[in-house]
């Protein structure tokens, strides 16, 4: 009964923010501070967190708020800069010549340039730029956010060139005395054992990734379409399908034989050649071309206050020239990731370390330069070079990008340490485990053998309330793995049950939702959008525990 009352709760301020945000529709301005407020009180009261760890998780949330709005920031600035100089004029004219159709053009922007953002940088990147790239070309700014956050599930996975396996996972497991034990009586090295994970992770969540595509698409006609159709999303199954296994396929033969470091990288670079001469090509797609309504009959809340004035294509402007900006972002982010060039070392060379805030265990550490708003940044001055932009309009354009994150930065405020404070709660005088552990100790007693069901939910929650699928791991893995050897079953494939549904919560994590809604002005949507992509996350997360529970007590694969 006292543990049913602590998971309880520890559940409260993730009610919190679902009553407010989804069933009463409140902004995440008015929610997130309220939802920090409670969680706060939980903590001080009933976990008995002291207060100088409170503050230092606040402090430790605001830091890590300032980071994510610079990479917005960047990411907005560079597309004011390409509208000014004509590049997305012309940009919207090339892709039209690949297909005019609104969910091809989707599936090549979202899922597999998308992807290739995720695979190169993570930290929010793909919603970030492809967002306001999909309002410049003619889609609503609610339609766009809500595909950006569906699509960027499958490659988060292994996204920011492998960190929330290499650094999440990793950091989980490695030197844990039920870990090392287990391993041990295997026979084999962790490393080798770590290895078993990835390949678990790419194979499985190949599978299910797949149909994410599909499930995109569908939303979009659903809530968008001028019928409100479902079938207008699936008339398009088999391109999208085709689309689906164009990334998956590549991103899961990479992790069995390079590792957890570039699959969604190459996924979305191999699957974007593939996809983009198929849809040329007019290959499995369908022969009726489907648009939005016009503007004027678009509804209440589908766009933002950024209303994008596309200027006509410039003379000189041709469409290498107009895409060179987002090769560079995709290549300098590649390069600064690779270890063995000197870029990541230059770029980390900028550190700012606090060690032990007031007095607390906590640390804040924050490398500025290696932000992915850096790259942006460093692209938008290259663009001004190339593409000749007007010194006035380089200006302009800096000027309604902070314009557009003026609530944003509230909002931020809030939802990041409220997540640290629920996070760092472990930190207390109560012997109570963190409440995500809280929370996890409750599901698991109540799932038994039937725990791979339960697991990917595990991991999505973790997303949900950090805002990122490497916190969530390096807050589960062990848990995970700790039930798998409890009820002896496969702790591999249960991990990879873990990372599957830490992806699969970057859909509904409030502080990507927030942070991709700023890059097209969408203020008060946040509810909705949790709403409306909550189908392909429950699909998602059920869908992996089906499957790990087949994979487990069906072909006994450990």
């Amino acid at each position: 009964m006292k543990l049913l009352l602590y998971y309880l709760l520890a559940l409260a301020p993730i009610i919190t923010v679902f009553l407010l945000l989804v069933i009463a529709r409140r902004p995440a301005k008015q929610a997130m501070p309220v939802a920090y407020l409670v969680t706060s009180a939980i903590a001080l009261l009933i976990w008995q967190v002291p207060l100088n760890v409170l503050a230092a998780s606040t402090l430790e949330g605001l830091v890590m708020a300032a980071e994510i709005l610079y990479i917005v920031f960047g990411a907005i600035l560079l597309l004011n800069v390409l509208k000014e100089s004509g590049a997305i004029a012309t940009i919207r004219r090339g892709l039209l010549g690949i297909s005019p159709d609104r969910r091809i053009q989707a599936i090549i922007i979202v899922w597999l340039f998308g992807s290739f953002l995720e695979g190169a940088s993570g930290f929010g990147t793909p919603a970030a730029v492809c967002s306001p790239l999909l309002v410049a070309l003619g889609f609503p700014a609610l339609a766009a956010v809500m595909i950006a956050l569906i699509a960027n599930s499958t490659a988060v996975v292994f996204g920011a060139v492998g960190i929330p396996v290499l650094l999440g996972i990793n950091a989980g497991l490695e030197g844990s005395p039920i870990v090392d034990n287990y391993v041990a009586a295997l026979g084999i090295p962790f490393t080798e054992y770590f290895e078993h994970i990835v390949i678990r992770i790419g194979v499985l969540n190949s599978i299910v990734g797949t149909l994410i595509p599909l499930f995109m698409v569908a939303c979009l006609t659903r809530y968008f379409g001028e019928s409100k159709s479902w079938k207008e999303g699936l008339a398009v199954w088999q391109f999208a399908l085709f689309a689906g296994l164009a990334f998956t396929i590549p991103s899961s033969l990479t992790a069995v034989f390079l590792g957890a470091e570039f699959p969604s990288l190459i996924g979305g670079l191999v699957g974007l050649a593939i996809v983009i001469l198929a849809a040329q090509r007019r290959f499995l797609t369908p022969k009726q071309t489907w648009d939005f309504p016009p503007t004027e009959a678009w509804e209440d809340g589908w766009m933002g206050s950024f209303k994008p004035v596309i200027n006509h294509a410039v003379q000189g402007m041709n469409l290498f020239k107009a895409w060179i900006p987002y090769v560079l972002v995709g290549l300098f982010l590649v390069l600064s990731r690779i270890t063995f060039l000197p870029f990541q070392g230059l770029l980390k060379g900028l550190k700012f370390n606090w060690f032990k805030v007031l007095g607390t265990e906590i640390a804040i550490n924050s490398e500025p330069l290696y932000l992915p708003g850096t790259v942006f940044i460093l692209v938008v001055i290259v663009t001004y070079f190339v593409h000749r932009v007007k010194t006035n309009a380089l200006k302009q354009a800096t000027i309604d990008a902070v314009q557009t994150l003026t609530g944003t930065a509230i909002v931020l405020a809030a939802v990041v340490p409220m997540a640290r404070v629920f996070i760092n709660s472990g930190f207390n005088e109560s012997g109570l485990a963190s409440m995500p552990l809280t929370l996890a100790d409750g599901v698991s007693n109540l799932a038994g053998q039937s725990w791979p069901l339960f697991a990917p939910t595990i991991g999505a929650m973790g997303s949900f309330v950090a805002g990122s699928a490497t916190v969530s791991n390096m807050m589960f893995s062990l848990f995970q793995f700790g039930v798998a050897v409890e009820i002896d079953i496969s702790g591999a494939v249960v991990v990879a049950l873990q990372a599957m549904g830490g992806a699969a919560g970057n859909m509904i994590c409030v502080t990507n939702v927030v942070a991709a809604s700023a890059t097209v002005g969408l203020i008060g949507c946040e509810g909705l959008l949790i709403l409306r992509v909550f189908l392909p996350l429950v699909y998602y997360v059920v869908g992996a525990g089906i499957l790990g529970l087949i994979v487990i007590y069906g072909l006994g694969i450990s």
